[in-house]
């Protein structure tokens, strides 16, 4: 809300106008009224919510849509250069067959100015090619023959770095349901190389690339404790990209890439208990995590965020909200259910906002229809994560039958996996048989003790078990008769 409030407070008299009047023009009041009493009211989201007569999802999905509608406006008002140089270098036939060959070579040696500002690689090699062309009689023929090889190179390097940025946040997916060794060589291996490819030219587009990795690879994969001393602190490629982003403002694979680093700041912070920083960015990047999850896991991994939400929730103790504004985030999201990393981790998501409502049947609907859609067979940590999740809910609800039939399938998993990769999994379905077993001696005593072998285990990788908070509440719960 603070974002929101506070770009709407900084936007120019005329741009509010401009967007309040398309807001009443297409018969959106309501939105109307949000923007205008953001701007110009100081009031509570209370005060706003009753003077619009809507509830908290209406008004997160009237906040949102509200926000959408800021940032078109915005984007259609950035008078952006990249177009205009794009048209050019579209144009250079008429250039060369027009005018003479002085005023050709001056407009091509502008026009390369203008793309190395803005790293465009695939239309400098163009120019190139016409400027070797044009100095064919001239020594200056082997200088641009060079610059033009060196173009084609760096920009078959650009593609690599991007086709590597996917396949290592693909690969991520993968490892985060399991933490396996293997794997995490895999990703180390990706990690050295994107380095390599990026270390072959001076660009800051490959910089933001690369850094997109190598933040998330230091705090999820390698433990920065282990990292050589010689590499860029974390904070330093913070503050260099943001830079980047404010010299190429206008640049707009830049303009959206900007949530990515919001979402890279709040994990960093969080993942070092700076909660207090992370709050700075926790907002905006749960408004963005329905994008997020959407548009740019090419980019990153964003399911973590909904993990690191539910942490966030079970530590200042507001678990409740989440349910409530599910609806507003996600009104109009569509996963992914080929991508099975991100789309498993969205229904555990939702699963747990139910169960922290006390939704227990709707928590088990949002994990059986996962079991039905998905086959889990290549994830079978996460597959054993996901069913004891479901038998949680079984517990609550005291379905005995579809508990017991569950917890067998479990116990049988748990033997294949072996004991050792799930200590904690073993411990969390003792409890839930203690829970719904009929045997009513020392019920409480027994799920206590259990319960406090269980808080001291942290694990890296896909373990929805460990986010259920288990307090004085969660172990009443499991002792009633």
């Amino acid at each position: 809300m603070a974002k929101l409030k506070n770009i709407i407070k900084q936007l120019s008299e005329e741009d509010f106008i401009a967007i309040y009047d398309s807001l009443i023009e297409s018969s959106a009041d309501k939105s109307a009224f949000l923007l205008r009493a953001m701007r110009e009211k100081q009031q509570s989201d209370n005060k706003i919510m009753e003077e619009l007569d809507v509830n908290t999802n209406a008004y997160y999905t009237l906040r949102s849509r509200l926000n959408q509608k800021i940032e078109e406006y915005l984007l259609q008002q950035m008078e952006n250069p990249r177009t205009d140089i794009l048209k050019k270098v579209a144009n250079i036939n008429e250039i060369i067959f027009t005018k003479k060959r002085a005023i050709a070579v001056a407009t091509l040696k502008k026009l390369e100015k203008e793309l190395l500002d803005y790293d465009l690689s695939n239309e400098l090699t163009i120019v190139y090619k016409f400027l070797k062309k044009l100095h064919i009689n001239s020594a200056d023929y082997f200088n641009y023959s060079q610059l033009y090889n060196k173009h084609v190179a760096y920009t078959l390097a650009v593609d690599k770095a991007e086709d590597l940025l996917a396949e290592y946040f693909k690969k991520y997916g993968t490892f985060a349901l399991s933490g396996d060794d293997t794997l995490k060589m895999e990703l180390a291996l990706m990690s050295k190389e994107m380095n390599n490819v990026c270390g072959l030219y001076k660009s800051h587009r490959l910089y933001v690339y690369q850094s997109c990795i190598n933040i998330y690879h230091r705090l999820y994969v390698e433990k920065e404790e282990t990292i050589e001393d010689d590499l860029e602190p974390i904070e330093d490629i913070i503050q260099n990209v943001q830079k980047i982003f404010e010299d190429y403002h206008l640049d707009s694979i830049y303009y959206h890439l900007r949530i990515v680093f919001e979402y890279l700041k709040l994990e960093y912070y969080d993942h070092y208990k700076v909660y207090r920083k992370a709050e700075n960015f926790f907002e905006e990047v749960n408004d963005s995590c329905a994008d997020l999850l959407s548009n740019y896991t090419l980019y990153t991994y964003p399911a973590q965020f909904l993990m690191t939400k539910i942490k966030r929730h079970v530590r200042i103790g507001t678990v409740e909200e989440m349910y409530d504004e599910n609806e507003g985030l996600f009104h109009d999201y569509e996963p992914d259910k080929n991508d099975i990393p991100n789309y498993i981790t969205y229904v555990i998501y939702r699963a747990l906002s139910c169960y922290y409502r006390k939704k227990y049947d709707e928590a088990a609907r949002w994990v059986n229809n996962l079991l039905n859609e998905i086959s889990l067979k290549k994830y079978p940590a996460a597959q054993l994560e996901i069913k004891t999740v479901l038998a949680l809910q079984y517990c609550m609800v005291r379905d005995y039958d579809l508990f017991n039939q569950l917890i067998n399938s479990i116990q049988r998993q748990i033997r294949l996996l072996g004991k050792d990769a799930c200590e904690h999994v073993i411990i969390f379905t003792k409890m839930l048989k203690i829970s719904i077993s009929d045997s009513k001696k020392n019920k409480k005593s027994k799920i206590e003790s259990l319960a406090e072998k269980i808080r001291n285990i942290e694990l890296d990788y896909f373990t929805p078990t460990l986010l259920v908070k288990i307090d004085e509440e969660f172990i009443d719960s499991l002792s009633r008769e």
